[in-house]
């Protein structure tokens, strides 16, 4: 059993037993007097690869002006709750995981229909019972990758393609879609939102209004000539599944970033080798947007919870940080640092060392040992054990940018979503990364200042890391003096 498969089998355990602390009931009591309803509480084990930021608060944002680049004093304190992040990046090796469980998804339903042969072992759509269950794929028949039948070889090579200038036999990343739903617990929580007209206003001066709240819901198909088309729905509220939406994203990231980002540059040798060569797979991930880091995340906690084994069973979610547990996390919950780690400069003076990736001088890429990305945990962590919250490469968050943002988050859990719809100007389409990248100067690298992207574009300077929020009891940070 491998290390991976120990920790799931750890997390099932865990959630099994805080499951059954549900039936616990209530305690003896005494006189007829209330006790409470007694239960057992349960420590998450640690997902495999992240460390845990303890909740804390402090000062986010610039707490200096600087004339010289143009920034204003804005910081305010802000609180966050208990959270896991990913110690690095997410790298090539993982990110790949997830492409090829794309590639595998999309064999296995060929595999079953028809017109390749029509295995039935590869989609289960009855229980043992013979009962009919919901279709889908099973993912204990192994895909015969070696000796293959004629329909199974037809099935396999259809999601490759031969290069037509080189010959080569490569993954056709262009059929790489990934279907996932999610449901809007914070939509669906509002009162305003709900069904009742008596409950979403609760002021006993007037009537309350009976015309239906009007949601917007995301939906997306692929058409006729295989493209990907979202809609955003506005209509009045039905139930609860108007709070469900629908994406497909293809997943595959752009290779080309590093041709597209850079003019007059010679970087096609990183278009061919660096997401596929294996000398990159600890190396972050990039030319990954907003949307396909998102659809990871989903993907991730949907893997979780099917090596779990049991239906019905809630998973905390990973997903992006928050912009304010980015910069809580980044800055060791430190209002002092201006970095990951103490002081105001990118390199200890008196031994030399570079604490980051990042371009130390004009034209010098390489002084501090790397052209562009390096491999994740290559410099020291900060005090949180996260490796790499300055440079290599910046980072999504889940935060959507405009230039009011920080006027309009709440100091306790801060968060600003905005899902833009299709229609939307591209402008609000825009989320922020922090972090700064090996493309960025020293300046750049802070963990205090805030950046944007859109959320579409894919950079070979942008990656990402997840988060899940924490279950059960957090220790609390000790008061700084």
């Amino acid at each position: 059993m491998n290390k991976f498969t120990s920790i799931l089998l750890l997390t099932g355990a865990g959630l099994a037993a805080a499951f059954a602390s549900c039936a616990t009931g209530s305690r003896s009591s005494a006189g007829g007097e209330v006790t409470g309803v007694g239960g057992t509480s349960w420590a998450e084990p640690t997902p495999y690869g992240m460390v845990l930021v303890d909740r804390g608060s402090m000062k986010v944002g610039v707490s200096k002006a600087d004339s010289a680049w143009n920034l204003a004093a804005d910081a305010r304190g802000i609180s966050v709750d208990g959270f896991w992040m990913d110690e690095t990046e997410i790298t090539n090796g993982k990110y790949k995981q997830f492409v090829f469980w794309v590639r595998d998804s999309i064999i296995r339903e060929r595999l079953a229909d028809p017109a390749y042969g029509g295995n039935e072992d590869f989609k289960i759509e009855e229980d043992r019972e013979g009962n009919p269950v919901t279709p889908h794929l099973n993912w204990n028949k192994p895909i015969p990758w070696r000796n293959p039948n004629e329909d199974e070889q037809r099935a396999i090579e259809s999601v490759y393609r031969t290069n037509p200038i080189t010959g080569v036999r490569e993954l056709d990343g262009s059929q790489l879609n990934y279907r996932y739903e999610v449901y809007n617990h914070t939509e669906a929580a509002r009162r305003r939102n709900r069904l009742d007209p008596r409950r979403r206003d609760l002021n006993t001066d007037h009537a309350p209004s009976t015309s239906l709240p009007t949601i917007s819901k995301d939906t997306a198909f692929i058409n006729d000539e295989g493209e990907i088309m979202r809609q955003t729905i506005s209509r009045p509220l039905t139930g609860d599944y108007d709070f469900l939406n629908t994406y497909i994203v293809n997943v595959y990231p752009d290779t080309t970033a590093w041709v597209n980002d850079f003019e007059n540059s010679y970087n096609e040798p990183y278009v061919r080798m660096y997401f596929s060569h294996g000398g990159y797979t600890d190396y972050p991930v990039v030319g990954v947007s907003w949307e396909q880091a998102n659809a990871f995340a989903n993907w991730r906690t949907d893997f979780l919870r099917r090596s779990l084994g049991k239906e019905g069973i809630y998973v905390e979610p990973y997903r992006l940080p928050t912009e304010a547990e980015w910069e809580y996390a980044a800055r060791a919950g430190n209002d002092e640092n201006m970095y990951p780690w103490d002081g105001d400069l990118a390199l200890s003076e008196d031994k030399g060392c570079f604490y980051a990736n990042f371009k130390p001088g004009e034209g010098n890429f390489v002084r501090d040992g790397h052209v562009i990305t390096s491999r994740v945990g290559t410099y020291s962590p900060n005090d949180f054990g996260l490796y790499d919250m300055a440079g290599n490469v910046s980072e999504w968050t889940s935060t959507a940018y405009t230039e009011s943002v920080g006027r309009l988050t709440n100091d306790l859990n801060p968060e600003y979503r905005y899902d833009a719809a299709q229609e939307d100007p591209y402008k609000m389409k825009r989320k922020i990364v922090r972090g700064g990248s090996w493309k960025d100067v020293a300046h750049n690298i802070r963990s205090d200042l805030r950046m944007w992207e859109y959320q579409n574009e894919q950079r070979s300077y942008i990656g990402f890391r997840c988060v899940r929020s924490q279950i059960g009891f957090a220790k609390g940070n000790k008061q700084k003096k």
